[in-house]
């Protein structure tokens, strides 16, 4: 199926990353112009932007200069910015409850993950009221869906992005207009290559497909291929305020 998105000028935050970079590879092989942006990982970055034939932009995007610089940096190199894809975050490792959890990750979690799109998004918002239209597509998790012990200001930050952030954007949006759509899709495990490289335990698999009735997990493409079909509106252009679940049908998690 034709996407429509021949020519149309992309922005993917968190670019270089395993989903990310699947993400705007998926663009690019629509015809899609592309803009990589990164935080710290301008090397990868400005590799894919070069294979694409995209550009690389720095930002970090916790900071408010940053990220209100971030969107007409990329139009300007692009030539207009019709899809962004707030796809930007960070997953704390360490397994901590909450009774246990420091206020500083709490709060680095939480700008990196909630702040960090609420920037991106607003200023996004602001370049498509100027122009009329415009898709914007979030990236959640099934942390924010079915809740992620160990991680609860991870689930916090997601959650938060995959119901009333993403469904009170697509009603402020229809006041710019009928051509502006926000959606946002929450992937489940993803076998990212830094997660395949380090070696990705079968009981660990065995625990995360249990609820799963596709017993898999996704690769990046999954994702990537989601946020494409939203982006699209010739796909997607009766949707706005969805969240598609990239999961293998997982219906919660196995507590111990």
């Amino acid at each position: 199926m034709d996407t429509g998105l021949e020519g149309r000028a992309v922005l993917v935050t968190g670019g270089a990353g395993g989903i990310g970079a699947a993400i705007c590879r998926a663009f690019a092989a629509e015809g899609a112009r592309v803009a990589v942006h990164f935080h710290t990982s301008a090397g990868p970055a400005e590799a894919l932007a070069s294979e694409l034939g995209g550009v690389a932009l720095g930002a970090d995007l916790r900071v408010e200069e940053d990220a209100d610089g971030l969107i007409p940096a990329a139009a300007g190199l692009l030539g207009g910015l019709d899809v962004c894809v707030a796809n930007a975050g960070a997953y704390p490792p360490a397994d901590v409850p909450l009774w246990d959890l420091p206020l500083e990750r709490w709060e680095q979690t939480v700008a990196a993950n909630l702040t960090a799109t609420f920037l991106t998004a607003r200023a996004y918002l602001r370049h498509a009221a100027a122009t009329g239209s415009g898709s914007l597509v979030l990236v959640g998790s099934t942390a924010g869906t079915f809740g992620e012990a160990g991680h609860a200001d991870y689930a916090a930050a997601k959650g938060a992005l995959t119901s009333g952030f993403v469904r009170t954007l697509k009603n402020e949006a229809a006041r710019i207009g009928g051509g502006v759509r926000v959606n946002a899709v929450a992937p489940g495990w993803v076998a990212t290559p830094r997660r395949v490289e380090a070696g990705i335990d079968p009981a660990l698999v065995e625990r995360a497909t249990a609820t799963m009735p596709l017993k898999k997990l996704a690769a990046p493409e999954d994702v990537a291929l989601q946020v494409v079909a939203l982006a699209s509106e010739r796909i997607s252009g009766h949707l706005s305020g969805e969240v598609v679940t990239v999961a293998g049908g997982m219906e919660g998690r196995l507590v111990p």
